[in-house]
């Protein structure tokens, strides 16, 4: 069997990064909670571009309802573990990649270990996973991590970046005293503001935020995925431009529509507040 070569199996990103830069992605370390809809495919995009270190955390199994969506769903790996199926993938492509497992998920008690070398954090988590994400996410604040979290709504991406010098994930989405319904709210209006998705559902009995429910497609996924692995490529190779929160980026695939928005202020913005309002609205919320 052929051996394995890093430089010859990533030679063809040459050219949009340098050699040298190339190098020091393979010495680069990027955190990843959720190996699910959109976390397994950012640990293989980001393994195809070469980053040569990940710690990762899931502590679910593959089902049958993740065939539409999910990287690493097969008949062969149902009710296997994502990590121990994703971290195999991952070695396919890049025998020598570094991964360090947390087979029980993001916990308190190991948090600090989870985060520890890690130059920028990509955000997995299921969308629902709000106390883990917030104490994910106030970590990375901390430490000075940036990190890049990338939503699947509708049939493209919206995506935020958290970094030294933008607004903290608190101030953004401004979950401090919510129930989770008002949570799950705010966190979908902050993700996409533009709510580029709106409009073109075909059945929105599928949607239910208080039975944690939602339609989803792999299109989504892999949109996420690339968009994400450009910022994470820009942040650690410090390249320009960057757009932190409150600045905030949304493609639609479905209607081919892209934007740029920007919200001072978070969730106190007018504009947020409207959008709640509206989502409440054709959730069916208000009395």
């Amino acid at each position: 069997m052929r051996a394995f070569n890093y430089d010859e199996a990533f030679s063809r990103n040459i050219g949009w990064v340098t050699e040298a830069e190339q190098q020091r992605l393979r010495q680069a370390r990027v955190a990843i909670g959720g190996l699910g809809g959109v976390g397994g495919v950012h640990l293989l995009t980001l393994a195809r571009l070469g980053i040569g270190k990940f710690t990762i955390a899931d502590f679910d199994v593959f089902d049958i309802v993740n065939f539409n969506r999910q990287v690493g769903a097969t008949m062969s790996s149902l009710e296997r573990p994502k990590l121990d199926v994703l971290m195999e993938m991952a070695r396919d492509i890049n025998p020598e990649i570094e991964i360090k497992g947390f087979p029980k998920g993001i916990e308190s008690n190991s948090l600090d270990e989870f985060l520890d070398g890690a130059d920028v954090y990509v955000d997995g988590l299921d969308f629902f996973a709000f106390s883990a994400r917030m104490m994910t996410f106030r970590g990375c604040e901390q430490r000075r991590i940036p990190v890049v979290t990338a939503a699947p709504l509708g049939l493209g991406t919206a995506v935020l970046l958290f970094a030294p010098g933008g607004m903290s994930f608190d101030d953004y989405f401004g979950f401090s005293g919510c129930d989770e319904l008002e949570m799950a709210i705010r966190f979908l209006v902050g993700l996409s503001p533009a709510m580029l998705q709106r409009g073109y559902v075909v059945d929105q009995s599928r949607i239910s935020l208080t039975e944690r429910r939602g339609p989803s497609s792999i299109a989504a996924c892999q949109l996420c995925a690339g968009v994400a692995a450009v910022e994470t490529l820009k942040l650690l190779l410090h390249r320009q431009p960057v757009k932190l929160a409150p600045w905030g980026t949304q493609f639609d695939a479905y209607r081919m529509r892209y934007t740029h928005t920007w919200r001072p202020g978070g969730y106190r913005n007018p504009l947020q507040r409207l959008m709640r309002y509206l989502v409440r609205r054709q959730l069916g919320l208000l009395d």
